[in-house]
């Protein structure tokens, strides 16, 4: 078995191929738009997301062709939100990965519309491409995708998140909020992956509640490196939460018991793997990478 800087970094490769063949084309109209969909999804981020639905898809004996489209599909929805969230009616940020955000590179209406495109296209990929041969798992994927990202999961945490601007909320309040906003993205990205192999349902739940520990685990980390680093480091705006007056796992418990919630967090996680055994290791060092990165 290869270390896990070495898959990590070949499946980030390969992914970025993956994801310049699935976006349309720029030459194809309306040309500003697909260049626009290119940027905000291209040549930047970790792929956090869909290293998750790989390991899970090892794990579970999925073919690779099928868990690119899941994970492609996983990381539009994650794109799409971080072009909203980054909008002037939103945290009106100016920095996203290192680079200028969607609608500051082209304008406020491009990047409406592109988050627009990328979420509808990450359930024309999922409903069109072959990632389970029974129809019935196949639109399971889907509901599982869609319940992740509306307003019962990733779009109503943010609301949540809006709305609690200014107000000091208490340990399970927060906790309600990223489930969902961080949260269920992660978790689907996991059980996504799982579902184009053969999995039991004793194995989803392990796996879910593996992706429910590793989604809060990962905002107390960002809540942190928001804390403590610099603008450089994290490629996208230090300290905009304490700016813009918001509630943080930081603001709430400190830096050190909140880093020590995400340890704790990182153990529960990997609990929930170990009736997987060896065959868990990518999960476990991901586990390991999203808790302890510049921690």
């Amino acid at each position: 078995m290869i270390n896990f800087v070495d898959w990590s970094r070949a499946h980030q490769v390969r992914f970025e191929a993956v994801l310049e063949t699935l976006l349309p084309s720029p030459e194809l109209s309306p040309q500003r738009l697909h260049q626009a969909m290119r940027y905000a999804v291209l040549d930047g981020g970790k792929r956090v997301r869909p290293l998750l639905a790989f390991a899970a898809g090892e794990l579970l004996g999925a073919r690779l062709e099928r868990v690119n489209i899941a994970a492609a599909a996983v990381e539009m929805i994650h794109a799409y939100s971080l072009v909203h969230d980054d909008m002037p009616c939103m945290d009106d940020d100016v920095l996203r990965r290192g680079k200028p955000t969607c609608h500051v590179q082209y304008d406020e209406a491009t990047a409406l519309l592109v988050g627009d495109s990328l979420q509808t296209l990450a359930f024309q990929l999922l409903a069109e491409q072959g990632v389970s041969e029974d129809a019935a798992r196949q639109l399971q994927m889907l509901k599982l995708l869609a319940q992740a990202s509306g307003s019962r999961g990733m779009a109503g945490g943010q609301a949540f998140d809006l709305d609690s601007v200014g107000k000091q909320l208490t340990l399970p309040e927060l906790e309600f909020m990223h489930i969902h906003k961080t949260g269920m993205l992660i978790r689907a990205a996991i059980l996504l992956g799982a579902h184009c192999g053969t999995a039991s349902e004793a194995q989803l739940s392990k796996l879910d509640h593996f992706g429910k520990c590793m989604g809060l685990a990962f905002q107390v980390v960002d809540d942190v490196l928001d804390s403590e680093a610099d603008t450089a480091t994290l490629g996208k705006t230090a300290g905009k939460d304490a700016d813009h007056n918001k509630p943080t796992y930081v603001s709430l418990l400190g830096i050190v018991e909140a880093k020590n919630m995400a340890r704790q967090l990182h153990q529960e996680a990997l609990d929930a793997l170990a009736d997987f055994g060896p065959a868990g290791q990518r999960l476990r060092e991901l586990a390991d990478f999203i808790v302890y990165r510049k921690f």
